[in-house]
């Protein structure tokens, strides 16, 4: 598969040094391992999700029982969370850490994905969500830790976009 395993692991790690205690995730293929780290790691709760949106409910109530959390998605999820993300995190101020495979930039295969990933970050600034990219392994723990610490002191979405430079091994 050439979905990073090292990569993953790095940005598991990174959400675990952050005391994140529960992850949410739809199956999707650059997620898989992050997925699987967290399925494996009994100090951490897996929410697998039937939609994206459902994570924002979940991420709601972690959080109003002392529990840090992340939202692992696909562009696509992310798009199709912006209802459950405006209409409860962003109306009662929630914090709320969402991980988004950044499908369809430049080295995108698969034809299916280019649309929403040519909105996302469109969408983000309409919606006055914060984003950083996490492209190179070098940065990914200080990025997360840096997105964590705004969402929590904003008491905002913040978001984090999975590049494919970072994710993918060719």
């Amino acid at each position: 598969m050439p979905v990073s395993v090292n990569h993953s692991r790095l940005i598991y790690d990174a959400l675990k040094e952050c005391g994140i205690g529960l992850v949410s995730a739809l199956p999707e293929t650059w997620l898989v391992h992050l997925i699987r780290m967290a399925e494996d790691d009994p100090e951490m709760i897996l929410v697998r999700l039937a939609k994206e949106e459902e994570g924002v409910g979940i991420s709601a109530g972690a959080h109003l029982a002392g529990t840090k959390s992340a939202m692992l998605m696909q562009n696509h999820g992310f798009l199709a969370s912006v209802n459950g993300i405006v209409s409860c995190a962003q109306l009662y101020r929630l914090p709320l850490l969402m991980l988004i495979s950044h499908r369809g930039e430049f080295g995108e295969r698969d034809p299916w994905q280019t649309e929403g990933g040519g909105v996302t970050e469109h969408v983000l600034q309409a919606l006055r969500i914060p984003f950083a990219y996490l492209d190179a392994p070098g940065h990914v723990a200080h990025r997360i830790r840096k997105a964590q610490t705004l969402a929590y002191s904003s008491n905002k979405p913040v978001a984090l976009l999975l590049c494919r430079d970072l994710m993918w091994e060719e």
